[in-house]
């Protein structure tokens, strides 16, 4: 059962639970509301122009209206295996309809990975599946980490989030690692969200660089980039102890 509630200018979604499924700021639809959502962007600091986005889960299509409405001439597709939520969506989350640039499949993610035919075809992979009770990540499994992989180009990246306990985020980070050549993280926001970025080539991680793309994200797209190679600088200094 889905719900929507308003509060303060912010229309929610929920699946039958408290758990918030994805927002919107009425007044401004296109934008992204919630941070760990804005977080899961934060590709923006390793490649700028890229040609194809994906978005498996749908939620209040935050992701899929920016990326369209803000990233051309890239196209934009999203994976939704629910009609219902779709249709939400288009009815009062302002989702536009498709058209050359955007695709909403009502399909499994995981049908939509493994298809032979999509074999390193996407640059940018967001992943953000859950159900109603939210426990943690819906499909994430070695296999489905291996398949996402096969989908991205030579220099494609992956952001997931990860909402559940810690420590389980550590279990899905170790899965993304067998598959990819470096998996970063940035610090836990609302309660229990954590997005990892995952990279088919390991990253240059300049940090100077990394700021300055940043503060240029910020200024042309409105995000807190700033945060998230803050939240990169803690990874790493976190990353070097452990290793």
């Amino acid at each position: 059962m889905l719900n929507i509630l308003e509060n303060d200018g912010v229309r929610t979604l929920h699946f039958g639970s408290p758990t918030v499924q994805g927002a919107m700021r009425i007044d401004h639809p296109d934008d992204i509301e919630l941070e760990y959502v804005q977080q899961m962007m934060m590709w923006l600091l390793f490649r700028g122009n890229v040609a194809r986005i994906v978005q498996l889960g749908l939620g209040a299509a935050a992701l899929t209206k920016f990326c369209y409405h803000r990233l051309a001439p890239a196209t934009v597709t999203a994976v939704e295996l629910d009609p219902d939520v779709v249709d939400i969506c288009r009815t009062h989350f302002a989702l536009p309809p498709d058209n050359e640039r955007l695709s909403v499949l009502n399909m499994n993610a995981l049908d939509y990975v493994t298809d032979f035919s999509r074999r390193r075809s996407i640059d940018i992979l967001q992943v953000d599946l859950y159900d109603a009770q939210a426990k943690g990540p819906l499909l994430s499994t070695d296999a489905f980490y291996a398949a996402c992989a096969n989908c991205l180009t030579a220099k494609g990246m992956m952001t997931v989030n990860l909402y559940c306990d810690w420590p389980d985020h550590l279990h899905h980070i170790q899965m993304m690692e067998k598959s990819f050549e470096a998996v970063a993280w940035l610090p836990e926001v609302h309660d229990g969200n954590m997005v990892a970025i995952a990279f088919k080539q390991p990253p240059s991680v300049d940090f100077d660089d990394l700021y300055a793309r940043a503060v240029e994200i910020h200024a042309t797209l409105g995000l807190p980039a700033e945060t998230w190679v803050t939240g990169l600088h803690g990874w790493m200094s976190q990353d070097m102890e452990h290793s």
